[in-house]
C-alpha cells in the first residue's frame, strides 16, 4: 500500500508519542519476531521497532527484510528506530495507536 506524504507526516505526528514494541537484537529477525510485529501490527497498526544492532547497512537492510516479511509500509526511521504501518482487517478502538488518537 502506498501512503501519500499527507498521511505519513500524519504517522510521524502519532508515532512520536510511542515507544518501541519489538526490539531486533543481536540474533537479528528470528521467526518469533516477525510473528511478534505481525502480532504488534495487527493489534496496533503503527508501531516503532528498535534495532539494537550497531553497523548502519545491516540494520537498513534487516529494516527491508522486516518490511517484506510483513508486508507493511515504512513511515519513517531515526537511528535505531523504525516506525512502520500495517491497517488491521478489524481494528480494536481500545488498542489501535490510529482509532485512539482520532477518538
Amino acid at each position: 500500500m502506498s501512503l501519500n506524504a499527507a498521511k505519513k507526516k500524519h504517522f510521524r505526528a502519532i508515532g512520536h508519542n510511542l515507544n518501541p514494541v519489538v526490539i531486533v537484537a543481536d540474533k537479528g529477525l528470528t521467526d518469533s519476531v516477525v510473528e511478534e510485529t505481525l502480532r504488534a501490527l495487527n493489534d496496533h497498526e503503527l508501531i516503532k521497532i528498535k534495532f539494537a544492532i550497531g553497523d548502519r547497512e545491516v540494520r537498513q537492510h534487516m529494516i527491508s527484510e522486516l518490511i517484506s516479511a510483513t508486508n507493511s509500509d515504512l513511515i519513517q526511521t531515526i537511528g535505531k528506530i523504525a516506525l512502520i504501518f500495517k491497517a488491521a482487517d478489524k481494528p480494536n478502538p481500545a488498542l489501535s495507536n490510529l482509532l485512539r488518537v482520532q477518538g
